[in-house]
């Protein structure tokens, strides 16, 4: 073998030495340095690293957030209105070591699936512990809070911090709507018909006091009537009496005068009454009777 042959042997060995010993770190990666399976060295900082060629290799994890949508489920809050709840969360690997540790070999598939695990179990306990009201109100947004929360606790364990969880989707199973339905028109139904009969009580309290109000203004106009026309009455004997006081004989032709007016009318066609009677005493003489103060 000539050196020529040699040289290059050696030039291509040490070329593999040095392309098995150098190797890049990602900016969106964590890269773990492993000897026989154990871990030497976390290289997190972007660039160029350094391992022992052959003896030493390199796993490499992204560092990106990532999503994770958990699966369909059933959840049975405390009115026992089952519902069907769809969501996702944020998460990402904080500490590549202890991740490792926890999923061992295994690829990103294994974390997600312990992951989806214990955020399926928050879901549950969570949801569970309020009224389905709650849960399709604005107050879901405190819920998805407490889920997160408690999913942060227990995804340490995994090197994992999860960042947010979300609720995308809560409705009814097919088979409850028809139920839902019914149940929801029978308590509209219900507080129509308290509407209605507080409506109606209310007509009667208002009906009653204008009644009541009606009667009162009558009756106060009817008294004050019989007072007036008591009082008139009174005022008219009055005049009477003093007209009568001044002239008696003036006072008997002016009854006389009333008298034949009322009495001789055109629908008065016969009058039974003797010639002698005091009735006609001012028709037979053009001269008023002789009062008793002549005398």
């Amino acid at each position: 073998m000539s050196r020529v042959t040699i040289l290059i042997i050696v030039v291509f060995a040490a070329l593999v030495t040095v392309l098995s010993s150098v190797f890049i770190v990602d900016e969106r990666e964590k890269v773990l340095v492993l000897q026989f399976g154990q871990i030497r060295d976390v290289k997190q900082d972007p660039g160029l690293a350094f391992k022992v060629p052959f003896i030493q290799s390199v796993v490499r994890y992204d560092d990106r957030i990532q999503s994770l949508d958990t699966p369909e489920q059933e959840v049975t809050p405390l009115d026992d209105r089952r519902l069907k709840v769809d969501a996702f969360a944020r998460w990402r690997i904080a500490d590549v070591v202890q991740f490792r540790q926890a999923v061992g070999g295994g690829d990103m598939g294994i974390a997600e699936s312990r992951l989806s695990t214990i955020l399926t179990s928050q879901i549950r306990e969570v949801l569970g512990s309020v009224s389905s009201n709650t849960i399709l109100s604005a107050d879901r947004v405190a819920l998805m809070n407490r889920i997160r929360d408690a999913a942060i606790v227990r995804a340490r364990s995994l090197g994992v911090e999860v960042i947010d969880v979300r609720i995308k989707r809560t409705e009814l199973p097919e088979q409850n709507l028809e139920a839902t339905f019914q149940r929801m028109t029978a308590e509209r139904a219900r507080e129509a018909a308290d509407e209605r009969a507080r409506g109606r009580e209310a007509a009667q309290r208002v009906e009653a006091q204008a009644n009541r109000t009606a009667v009162e203004l009558v009756s106060e106009a009817q008294r004050d009537s019989e007072v007036i026309r008591g009082e008139a009455d009174a005022q008219r004997n009055a005049i009477f009496a003093e007209a009568f006081g001044r002239d008696p004989e003036f006072f008997a032709f002016y009854r006389s005068l009333t008298a034949y007016e009322r009495s001789l009318k055109g629908q008065n066609s016969t009058m039974v009454i003797s010639p002698n009677s005091e009735f006609f005493d001012y028709l037979k003489s053009d001269r008023a009777q002789p009062s008793s103060r002549d005398n």
